[in-house]
């Protein structure tokens, strides 16, 4: 199970900025230091390369958590979990967050920051910094699709 209180690695892209922001003060509110990859403000720019960022360092294991956010969350999803050992959650409710958790030990949090409102945002996020993992028969799965194809 990953420390509650461990560093959490942040990014997002022009259309998810404010949404960032108010998760970062939330985060720290709760004593979590945050490593913030960007962007910096609500001029475009391309979100593989924010995505990037944070998956690498969940996936080289300098972080044991990230969270990603872009306009729906999907293309962040998407470029995340190529990486090994990246579990990138796109969760737009808190059944899914907890689910992202319990059953598949999620370490990126995905949400879209024209899709989800700030209040939801922040007990999704809540939900899923304190929600652990439940291993056992779950653990089995995770290997079988650490596994490769």
């Amino acid at each position: 199970m990953t420390d509650q209180l461990a560093p959490v690695i942040i990014g997002c892209d022009h259309a998810a900025f404010e949404l960032k922001e108010k998760i970062k003060t939330l985060l720290r509110d709760r004593g979590i230091q945050v490593e913030d990859v960007g962007t910096t403000g609500g001029a475009s720019v391309d979100y593989p390369d924010y995505g990037k960022q944070v998956a690498a360092q969940v996936s080289e294991g300098r972080f044991g958590r990230g969270i990603l956010l872009c306009g729906t969350g999907l293309g962040m999803s998407m470029v995340a979990n190529r990486f090994s050992g990246v579990r990138a959650a796109l969760c737009h409710d808190l059944f899914g967050a907890i689910m992202s958790r319990k059953h598949n030990d999620a370490n990126i949090l995905v949400l879209g920051g024209r899709v989800t409102g700030d209040i939801l945002a922040a007990e999704i996020v809540a939900a899923w910094l304190d929600t652990p993992f439940e291993g056992g028969r779950h653990q089995k799965r995770l290997d079988q699709f650490n596994s490769g194809v």
